[in-house]
């Protein structure tokens, strides 16, 4: 029997999103993945003063707020011609891989793992232990996820004046010069959120889990000690795998990464890459390419706006928005980018495809794609990127060299800053025109993952996910919340309210 089910809203996300699906029997045939919200931050940068979007756009999101005025700061730099010092270079990668950390516990922590105190799962070995730790606002290990993640955001007050919504970096570099005192108090900072990382998240130092190459050797791992198994890392992997997690949310296993942490020239940091500590690419049928940013398009032929068909590269692209609510052909306020006209999920899981990472790839090549690979992935980062941290700021403590360069006043000129967020893949492209905003186009993460369908009729990476999975109960369609929430949504920093009625609708 062909059913129409559609959950809205998907709570436990930033921002509104419903979720589309067709189902004939219990199987899931067909997903559209609307974003419900228009903001327009392209058009409110129009006509603003060239600076204005180091102000304006880390106000787009409240998690990702430094990740934005990154982005916003590098536009800049490439229109101005500006040249960012090593010790600017390293603030500006460390205040951001303190919000990657932070994302990468708190979106497990808070938003993915309470699925598992989900009534489906009630006679499970591990459910009251599910709901000790996860349960919201109550659930202990929910808990200290917030205490913990808002102490090491310390760091970026210090180092960036505040957090959210900071605006220290700008063309050339960062504004404020961090004592050497500050710098002391930040390590300081880290060193106590590695030890309760180590400590509940892994169960071992990081040294040890970095150690492990294959499924195999992760396995060996949780069995190794009870310290392993009861970690959150431990525990996640025996709930998963139990749920069935590694079986659902294969999508189209097209991945693409801006480049994660720009180095210093002078670092005695171990890259894989020339430029970056995590390489930018495009992997499709399992071979990675550079990446080149012309080839990035935007398609709104199903989104909810007017002005061109197929793809724009975004500073040819416009953003005006269009939607009578009676053309059902536009059904998101989701732009669908496309990269070489496909799709591509962006992420954790795309940065450590893209680099090669051995336990990552071991766990692609034995099982796919799944909802599992890629939320462990996620938890699995602050492994690699803690060490770079500390050492990046060390780095700054012996440095004595500048962390501004002077810039000429920014007239006319295009520019772009691409960055990895904490979801993905983001970037600004920018227009200046008479010391003015002429054009400002943005393409977060979620853009790339949440897309809609494009004018060949080809799926999102989350809408593709989606097909093909098994439902148990459309009244409790859990596996939609798995595979959706593994990919991070964050379609808008928002507030919305909703009646009492049934979220989940059945036509």
């Amino acid at each position: 029997m062909k059913k129409k089910i559609q959950v809205y809203p998907m709570n436990r996300i930033e921002g509104d999103l419903t979720i589309k699906l067709e189902t004939d029997g219990d199987l899931i045939t067909d997903a559209l993945s609307s974003g419900a919200m228009y903001r327009g931050f392209e058009n409110i940068m129009k006509g603003r003063g060239a600076l204005d979007g180091l102000v304006i756009t880390p106000r787009i999101c409240g998690i990702c707020t430094t990740a934005q005025l990154f982005a916003a700061a590098k536009a800049l730099d490439m229109i101005s011609g500006a040249s960012v010092p090593d010790n600017a270079v390293r603030i500006r990668n460390a205040t951001l891989m303190v919000e990657m950390i932070q994302n990468d516990l708190r979106q497990p922590l808070l938003l993915f793992m309470p699925d598992f105190t989900n009534p489906t799962y009630i006679g499970r070995s591990w459910f009251d232990e599910a709901v000790n730790r996860y349960e919201p606002l109550k659930g202990k290990s929910a808990i200290a996820a917030v205490v913990e993640t808002k102490k090491i955001l310390e760091i970026i007050a210090i180092l960036g004046g505040q957090w959210p919504h900071s605006s220290f970096m700008v063309p050339g570099g960062v504004v404020s010069m961090p004592s050497q005192s500050e710098i002391t108090k930040c390590r300081s900072l880290l060193s106590h959120f590695r030890n309760w990382f180590e400590k509940h998240i892994t169960g071992c130092s990081l040294e040890r889990f970095a150690e492990i190459k294959s499924l195999d050797m992760l396995m060996e791992w949780v069995d190794e000690k009870p310290e392993h198994r009861d970690s959150e890392i431990g525990f996640f992997i025996r709930l998963a795998l139990d749920a069935g997690l590694d079986a659902i949310g294969n999508s189209h296993e097209n991945y693409i990464s801006f480049g994660s942490l720009e180095l210093p020239k002078d670092t005695g940091i171990s890259p894989l890459s020339d430029t970056h500590f995590l390489p930018p690419g495009f992997m499709t049928k399992g071979k990675v390419a550079p990446m080149n940013q012309r080839m990035i398009t935007e398609d709104i032929s199903h989104s909810w706006y007017e002005g061109y068909d197929n793809g724009r590269h975004p500073v040819e692209g416009v953003t005006r928005p269009y939607a009578t609510g009676s053309e059902g052909k536009k059904y998101s306020w989701a732009k669908a980018p496309r990269y070489e006209g496909l799709p591509a999920e962006t992420g954790p899981l795309a940065e450590m495809v893209i680099a090669g990472d051995p336990l990552i790839t071991d766990i692609l090549d034995k099982k796919g794609s799944s909802v599992f690979v890629r939320e462990l992935t996620r938890l699995l980062r602050p492994v690699h990127i803690m060490p770079v941290l500390d050492a990046w700021l060390f780095e700054t403590s012996t440095e004595t060299s500048s962390f501004f360069n002077d810039t000429e006043k920014i007239q006319d000129g295009v520019g772009f800053g691409m960055i990895e967020a904490p979801r993905g893949g983001l970037g600004h492209w920018v227009k200046i025109k008479n010391e003015r905003i002429e054009k400002y186009q943005i393409i977060t993460p979620t853009c790339w993952n949440a897309s809609p369908k494009d004018t060949d009729n080809v799926r999102g990476p989350w809408e593709e996910a989606l097909v093909g999975t098994t439902i148990k109960d459309p009244e409790n369609p859990v596996e939609v919340d798995h595979i959706v929430r593994s990919f991070d949504p964050c379609l808008a920093c928002t507030v919305h309210t909703i009646n009492g009625a049934n979220p989940v609708r059945i036509v």
